[in-house]
């Protein structure tokens, strides 16, 4: 694995760092395969419960490296699939909860994959900036689709016609992110949220999420899937655990469930 990136195990949570601080990390094709493999490995390890996926203090990524990307400039679905689309997809892929970190720059990817991301978490020093018009290119990541969804039409073209830069309130205030946290203590507070999620019934925690990104469907057909989901985990053994905590006023030990 590139020494540019660096993965932590602790405690079920998983930690992906760009290792770039020198060139504000932007991202090589290296890099992209090396996460997309901590991603891909650990979506398959019963002890990997949650993802972090963060920079160094003070710079999240840059983006792309353009020298780099241009070397090898990627056409996404083609059938050898380049690194940024192997990462792009093991983020969209992933069965477990993806939280970001972001302190510092966050440009292009680095802002459109907090899309893909189910939580994302901003020091007071982010700055968040889609420059694709700027740079002569499309939107990238489906984010002309998701942006406008999440974030509505006028803010996600401020992003991605304007190119306009954000700061960690307005990304806040437009739903980007969940929270603000002075950049001394964010990753602290990142890992206490992933200890926390992780501490969880890893079944509930990932159809939880399997529900919430799955596609759009009628209100009555969802109640029903729901529904059927949810009469199929109260017979499980994960149920019977927060139960019995419950009853016997403890918190529940979900650490031999997978």
């Amino acid at each position: 694995m590139s020494d540019l990136v660096t993965v932590e195990d602790s405690g079920g949570v998983r930690t992906i760092r760009f290792n770039r601080p020198d060139k504000k990390n932007a991202l090589t094709r290296a890099m992209y395969t090396a996460a997309a493999e901590a991603l891909e490995s650990g979506d398959g390890e019963q002890s990997v419960r949650v993802f972090v996926l963060g920079g160094q203090p003070g710079v999240f990524t840059a983006g792309n490296d353009l020298i780099d990307f241009m070397e090898a400039p990627p056409r996404i679905g083609a059938s050898d699939m380049p690194p940024v689309e192997r990462f792009m997809r093991a983020l969209l892929d992933a069965k477990k909860p993806v939280i970001a970190e972001v302190d510092g720059v966050a440009v292009g990817i680095g802002t459109t994959l907090l899309m893909h991301c189910d939580l994302a978490y901003a020091s007071d020093q982010a700055k968040f900036k889609t420059p694709f018009v700027d740079l002569a290119l499309a939107p990238e990541y489906a984010s002309s689709l998701l942006f406008p969804a999440r974030l509505g039409r006028s803010a996600a073209s401020d992003l991605l016609l304007l190119g306009s830069v954000w700061d960690s309130d307005r990304a806040l205030q437009a739903g980007l992110i969940a929270g603000v946290f002075p950049s001394a203590s964010l990753s602290e507070k990142v890992r206490e949220i992933a200890a926390a999620l992780a501490a969880k019934s890893p079944a509930a925690v990932r159809q939880a999420k399997a529900l919430i990104t799955s596609e759009p469907e009628s209100v009555s057909d969802r109640i029903v899937r729901e529904g059927g989901l949810f009469a199929d985990m109260l017979q499980s053994p994960e149920f019977a655990e927060a139960v019995g905590a419950f009853m016997e006023r403890r918190k529940p030990d979900f650490s031999k469930f997978g």
